[in-house]
C-alpha cells in the first residue's frame, strides 16, 4: 500500500471517529421512577473554599456530629475538632489529615491538633480531608482550604539568601573563566 493511501485511510478514520461516531453512541438508559424510591436531597456544599487569614479561625469542615475549625499560624494549621451538639472538644489519638490526597503529620497541641501548613499555602484551594475516630466510630469530614500568604521577615530574608547564592555562583564562574583564560594565554 502506498504512503498516500495510508494517509487517506488515517484521514477517513479520523473524520469518522470525530464526526460520525459520537452520533452513533447510545443514549443512557432512562431511570425508572417508582413511588417507593425516594432520593435524599443533595448534600449542601460550601459556596467556595475557606480562605484562612493568619491567626484567624474559620470553620473548615462539618458533619452532623463534628465541626472542624482551623487557624493558620506561621508554620502550622491548628485544628479544633468539636462535637456539634454540645460544642465539647473531641480528644482522640485517631486523627488523620490529608491535603490533596497526601497524608500530613498530625500532632496534639493544647487541646487541638496541628498540621504543617506548607502544603496549604498558595492561591489555589486544597482539598483537606480529616478522619476522626470518636465515640466508637470513624468519621470523615472534608472541605476546601486556601491559606493566605502572610508577609514575614523570613520570606524577605529567604529572598536575599537566594540572591546571595546567585551572586556567589556567578563569581565562581567568572573566577574559573579568568583562570582558564590566563592558563591558555
Amino acid at each position: 500500500m502506498s504512503p498516500l493511501a495510508r494517509i487517506r485511510q488515517v484521514g477517513a478514520c479520523t473524520v469518522f471517529v470525530f464526526a460520525v461516531a459520537p452520533g452513533l453512541a447510545a443514549d443512557p438508559p432512562a431511570q425508572a421512577k417508582t413511588p417507593q424510591a425516594v432520593q435524599a436531597p443533595p448534600a449542601t456544599q460550601p459556596a467556595g473554599p475557606v480562605r484562612l487569614a493568619p491567626n484567624a479561625a474559620a470553620q473548615i469542615a462539618h458533619s452532623a456530629l463534628l465541626s472542624v475549625d482551623g487557624t493558620a499560624t506561621a508554620d502550622a494549621l491548628r485544628l479544633s475538632i468539636r462535637r456539634v451538639n454540645d460544642k465539647s472538644p473531641v480528644s482522640s489519638d485517631d486523627v488523620t489529615v490529608t491535603v490533596d490526597g497526601r497524608n500530613q503529620s498530625v500532632t496534639r497541641a493544647g487541646g487541638g491538633y496541628e498540621v504543617p501548613i506548607n502544603d496549604l499555602r498558595g492561591d489555589a484551594a486544597k482539598d483537606v480531608e480529616i478522619i476522626v475516630g470518636h465515640d466508637g466510630i470513624r468519621e470523615i469530614v472534608a472541605g476546601k482550604v486556601a491559606v493566605a500568604e502572610g508577609v514575614s521577615a523570613d520570606g524577605l530574608l529567604r529572598d536575599h539568601k537566594q540572591v546571595a547564592w546567585w551572586i556567589l555562583n556567578i563569581v565562581i564562574v567568572l573566577v574559573a573563566a579568568i583562570a582558564l583564560s590566563r592558563r591558555k594565554g
